[in-house]
């Protein structure tokens, strides 16, 4: 077959099986002694059934755990909740603490090609640049 010729529906894919399906499969693939009679195989398979249902319930301390197991991990959950609230919180709170004050100045065309070019050759943000320029004069004039 040649590469390019090959699609997905020239392979053949089974369905997945239940477990009940799996477990009926495998007892009958399992060899039957030519001692039992129709009747024994019945009376074996009334327990298997019994076992399946049995088996189709879960545990009660695996699955469903008890009361102060639950109000413990719920209590958990919801003090892990309360904490990262708490932190996003503080977080948005320092954020605004730093938040940025905008100042609008016009530039005229060659500062500002100046001011693209020192970013560019330095690998810093104008703002930055800006920033640092605003500073520098204030303290120089002593703001």
């Amino acid at each position: 077959m040649a590469k390019g010729q090959t699609t997905v529906s020239d392979f053949a894919v089974a369905p997945r099986r239940s477990r009940i399906a799996d477990m009926a499969a495998k007892q009958d693939d399992a060899p039957m002694s030519s001692e039992e009679t129709p009747e024994d195989t019945g009376a074996k398979s009334h327990p298997q059934v019994s076992q399946g249902v049995v088996a189709d319930q879960p545990p009660s301390r695996l699955i469903a755990p008890t009361e102060e197991a639950r109000r413990e991990r719920s209590v958990n959950k919801a003090l892990q909740r309360e904490d990262s609230r708490v932190r996003l919180r503080d977080l948005k709170r320092a954020r605004d603490r730093e938040s940025k004050h905008y100042v609008n100045c016009p530039l005229n065309y060659e500062t500002k090609k100046r001011l693209e070019r020192a970013s560019f050759e330095n690998d810093v943000k104008m703002t930055k640049i800006m920033q640092a320029a605003i500073d520098q004069y204030l303290k120089d004039n002593g703001y």
